[in-house]
This record gives structure tokens, sequence and C-alpha cells, in this order.
């Protein structure tokens, strides 16, 4: 195993940066930074941004200094590239994710102010916040989990239209497709178990949304859902932080 990092040399926000790598795991690469009290913000999928005048330090703990190609090819290589679009934020990379259902997924987190491709889409959830800043949580009688309003996509619907009509459905509140705005989504590569979705529908999309009133009345439609409130950004970390989503939602609603 090998943690290997390519001279200062990318210009961003006025500074140059590197790119610190694993060639073989995540978590040795996580447990790195760590050490270094580089933070988790500065993680970009399937690497650490290191500006300048931090090189030196990262040479001295053990990183070994290559070349940008070298570096581009060992994470290759690696299996571990995080492909994503331009302007598009790696937060998280979940290998062999298990849901009760018996599925297993690998399941990337990815923030971002661009929609994915409709037709790549199979659900959508919203973080829905009121004037105050309160965010809505949801408490789901499938999965017996808090979360945010959301859900599959029906035959004939849009992303957008399935995210509004899960909000309905679990809140009672109304919001318009020119409310939501785009803010990440999760990435999914089927591994074993059941997928129930379409070959090529591989992304959930999140939106976020805001109402106009402070904490206006919950009342949903269906029976999907067995509780919901009006809770602090952190009594929804209270409620949700164990969930394997939370990465993408700390990333967004924090910004």
């Amino acid at each position: 195993m090998a943690l290997l990092i390519d001279p200062p040399a990318w210009g961003a926000h006025g500074r140059l940066w590197s790119h610190l790598i694993s060639d073989t795991s995540l978590a040795e690469l996580h447990d790195f930074a760590r050490a270094l009290g580089i933070p988790r913000r500065a993680f970009e999928g399937d690497h650490y941004d290191i500006p300048e005048e931090r090189y030196a330090a990262v040479l001295a703990a053990g990183a070994a200094p290559v070349p940008g190609r070298d570096l581009l090819a060992a994470l290759s290589r690696s299996g571990l590239r995080f492909p994503k679009r331009k302007g598009d934020k790696g937060i998280e990379r979940l290998i062999g994710l298990t849901l009760p259902s018996g599925t297993v997924a690998d399941v990337d987190l990815v923030a971002s102010p661009r929609e994915m491709d409709e037709r790549r889409v199979f659900a959508a959830m919203v973080f829905l916040s009121d004037a105050g800043g309160d965010l809505v949580a949801v408490h789901s009688v499938r999965r017996d989990q808090w979360g945010s309003p959301g859900g599959w996509r029906e035959a004939g619907e849009s992303v957008r239209e399935n995210a509004i009509r899960e909000v309905s459905e679990e809140t009672g509140l109304s919001v318009t497709t020119d409310e939501l705005s785009p803010c990440g989504y999760e990435r999914w590569r089927h591994v074993s178990g059941p997928w129930p979705n379409r070959p090529g529908q591989d992304v959930l999309q999140t939106f976020r949304a805001t109402v106009a009133s402070v904490r206006p009345t919950l009342a949903p439609s269906l029976d999907d859902t067995d509780d919901r409130r009006w809770v602090t950004l952190r009594e929804f970390e209270t409620l949700c932080s164990a969930e394997f989503w939370w990465p993408l939602a700390d990333r967004v609603l924090r910004g």
C-alpha cells in the first residue's frame, strides 16, 4: 500500500494545490489524512486536495512524491477513481452497502448544483426547510428510519414531479418546480440481490426547497410515514447521522 502525492501545480482560490491518494484503500487515505489534521472537507471522492504550504508536511509523514500523470495512472489502476462532472464534489464512496432488502450496492455521494440526466434517475429526495431554517424530518414505516421526503418515480413522471409528489404525500406541503434547487445525488452500482430499477437507472436526485412560512402544519396524505416533525439542523443530525446518505446531507445543509 502507498500514499502518493503530486507536486503543487494546480491553481485554485489563489493558491497551488496537490492531490493526495492511496493506491489501495480509501480507509488508508482517510486514516492518513486524519492523523495529519487534514479536514474531511478536503476530500474529493478519490483524493484530498492539499494546499502548497502543507506539501512538505505530507511528504514528511510518509507520502511518496510522484508526477501528476503517474498519480492519475495509479488511481486508475486502483479502481478507486471517482468519476464526476466538472463542478461536482465527491463526498463519499460506500463499498458493499447492504440494505434490509438484501440489495448490495456501491454508492457514491456527490454534491452538485446541476441535475443528473433524467433518464438515469429512479428516485428523488428533498431537503425541505421553513422560513426560519428548520427542516422537515419524516419517519418511514417500511425502512423504520428518519429522513427527508422522497421516494421512487412513478411511470410518466419527471424527476421534479416525483419530488413535488413525495413532498405533498409525506408532509401535505406544496412546492413548485421552480422552488426545487438541485443539490446533489446518490450514484448506485448494483452488486447483488434484488434490484427494482430499470437498466440504466442508477441515480437518486436530491433537491433543496424552502416554504415561505415558519413550521407550517404537516398533514400527509398517505400512510407510508408514521411520524413527521419540524426539527433544527442539530436535531435532524441526531435523527439521521447514522444513515449512509448523511455525509451528503451534512455537506448540503451546512454548506
